[in-house]
């Protein structure tokens, strides 16, 4: 079998398919056809969809080593580079960012309530934030955290800048990516998700490419039985019974 096809046959499974296939071959063939169909539908080309896939296992708010070596192994198969690789991994990392977009909001209100105010600091230059203003990349969002903590901010930033300015993805494939981490059911973080479905759309995405995406967050979800049949198949050999048996 070609490694086009062993990869939409598997998309997002490990080997627990073949166990689920053995215990509830009905349901398993259902659930197979549904999460395989991003592969196949072929709406998005094959390495796309893998960096994506990449993307929700590795991200912060996932952290699925066993999806990360599968996808990363997939998406070598389908001719993504260590660079490309690499760049999915620093994007799931930098999301950790919405910690501070939610909570500095949140915190400037209840300060303002309580009447308490922040320790006055000296202002510093920030050329990270600065260039992110200037390729229109800053979001109004990070302006609570920016007020809080403008030194820590552009460190943050100092991060993130290269990943815009080094043209290892192309601008509409990092929009997906970031809808996909956004929108992932570990995530759910609707103002991204938002930001990002528009960019996406103003960049020449398409709503089928962007709903491929969002299908490929619903189809994460057999990671659960990825994690989880294996570990019932052994503590069902250590009982020494069978499925039907207990």
């Amino acid at each position: 079998m070609a490694s086009n096809e062993r990869t939409q046959e598997t998309g997002p499974w490990d080997q627990a398919l073949a166990q689920l296939r053995e215990w509830d071959p009905a349901w398993a063939e259902a659930c197979a056809k549904m999460t395989t169909n991003p592969w196949s539908s072929a709406v998005l080309p094959r390495k796309t969809a893998e960096l994506i896939s990449l993307a929700i296992n590795a991200a912060c708010t996932n952290l699925n080593p066993d999806g990360t070596r599968r996808q990363i192994r997939a998406a070598l198969e389908a001719g993504a580079t260590r660079d490309e690789i690499l760049f999915v991994l620093k994007a799931g990392s930098l999301m950790s960012i919405h910690s501070c977009s939610l909570g500095a909001p949140i915190l400037l209100e209840e300060a303002k309530a309580a009447g308490v105010g922040p320790t006055r600091k000296t202002s510093a230059a920030t050329p990270a934030c600065d260039a992110m203003r200037t390729i229109g990349q800053w979001n109004t969002a990070w302006d609570p955290f920016f007020e809080l903590d403008p030194l820590w901010t552009d460190q943050f930033f100092a991060t993130a800048i290269p990943m815009y300015r080094s043209g290892v993805l192309p601008p509409k494939e990092i929009e997906l990516l970031s809808i996909a981490c956004d929108a992932s059911f570990t995530h759910m973080y609707a103002p991204g998700t938002r930001r990002h479905i528009n960019a996406a759309l103003k960049l020449g995405a398409t709503m089928e490419e962007i709903m491929e995406v969002l299908k490929l967050c619903v189809v994460q979800g057999v990671q659960a039985c990825n994690m989880g049949v294996p570990i019932l198949a052994e503590e069902l050999a250590r009982l020494s019974v069978t499925p039907k048996e207990r």
